[in-house]
């Protein structure tokens, strides 16, 4: 059983061999003529389970556009169509998915569910995003760098703001694909301490720097990610926005990365808050080639863990 459920549980070798069957996926993809068909259907005669408990635009659209891509069917299933984990245990619906389907991708919030649905189910099962890691996120985020300034090996990435699952899944990636991570945030909103020293033990520390400007020096990569959550009260969201302030990703910010440094963010954004417009839509942005490559990267995914 092949599942997708981390980069730090995944080889590096598989790691390699994903990112680069989603670049040859998509360069296929550009050379076909227009109107031409795709002969290239993987996933023929398969059925792919997408579930979600969080809402999502990005990770529903872009696994349902690949599977169809490559000639699978989707059943796309929300928190509110299933009783996963409340009138059912995870465990039994695991179970019962697996006799209708052949693939599942889960978007949820504990890690445990997604951990107990692998551990129960009987075809593979891809992490979609837990409220600890977003494993597929980060590897179209390596795709989109390679795509732009070639291997990532030895390069310096910055994160400007808050230590979430977007942080900890680089964290992972920095170990398995080995480039150099630096932490700028404030110190209530650092990273967990497991990934950091998960980090160190493959021989790549994370750098912490509470100074955004002496910590974006040099930088290949500027990333951020939004300050709020959607299920954040109000009042969380303020204090984080009087913390997070200081580390907001501006032109003044990006001056003192390297001159040709490229600047990422996973969307949504709350533009003007953890990064300007200015930069969003400026020289150094490659966003929306790193949304489309959530496409490629995924099918790649798909393609690993059902073999084909």
């Amino acid at each position: 059983m092949t599942h997708f459920l981390d980069i730090h549980t995944t080889s590096p070798e598989d790691l390699r061999g994903i990112i680069d069957q989603a670049g040859a996926m998509k360069q296929a993809r550009k050379d076909r003529p227009k109107g031409a068909p795709d002969d290239d259907q993987p996933l023929k005669g398969r059925m792919v389970a997408l579930i979600f408990e969080k809402p999502s635009t990005r990770t529903r659209v872009s696994f349902d556009v690949g599977v169809r891509q490559m000639g699978g069917e989707t059943m796309v299933l929300s928190g509110a169509d299933m009783q996963l984990g409340h009138g059912e245990t995870i465990a039994d619906t695991a179970r019962v998915m697996s006799r209708y389907v052949d693939l599942i991708m889960i978007r949820t919030f504990e890690e445990q569910t997604l951990l107990e649905m692998a551990e129960h189910a009987t075809v593979p099962v891809i992490n979609g995003l837990t409220n600890r890691t977003h494993p597929c996120q980060i590897m179209a985020d390596v795709m989109t760098f390679e795509e732009h300034r070639g291997p990532i090996a030895g390069k310096k990435v910055v994160w400007s703001g808050d230590g979430n699952n977007v942080f900890a899944s680089f964290a992972h990636a920095a170990g398995q694909f080995g480039f150099d991570l630096t932490f700028t945030g404030p110190e209530t909103l650092d990273p967990e301490k497991t990934w950091l020293d998960w980090a160190a033990a493959k021989g790549r520390p994370v750098t912490i720097d509470r100074n955004p400007e002496r910590a974006v020096a040099g930088a290949d990569l500027v990333v951020t990610d939004t300050w709020v959550s959607m299920h954040d009260p109000q009042s969380a969201r303020e204090r984080r926005h009087n913390q997070l302030r200081p580390y907001q990703v501006n032109e003044a910010l990006m001056a003192h990365a390297k001159p040709d440094a490229l600047f990422m963010h996973c969307l949504p954004a709350h533009r003007d808050d953890e990064a300007t417009s200015a930069v969003m839509d400026g020289p150094h942005s490659v966003i929306f080639d790193e949304a489309e490559n959530r496409l490629h990267a995924q099918k790649a995914v798909m393609r690993y863990c059902l073999g084909v």
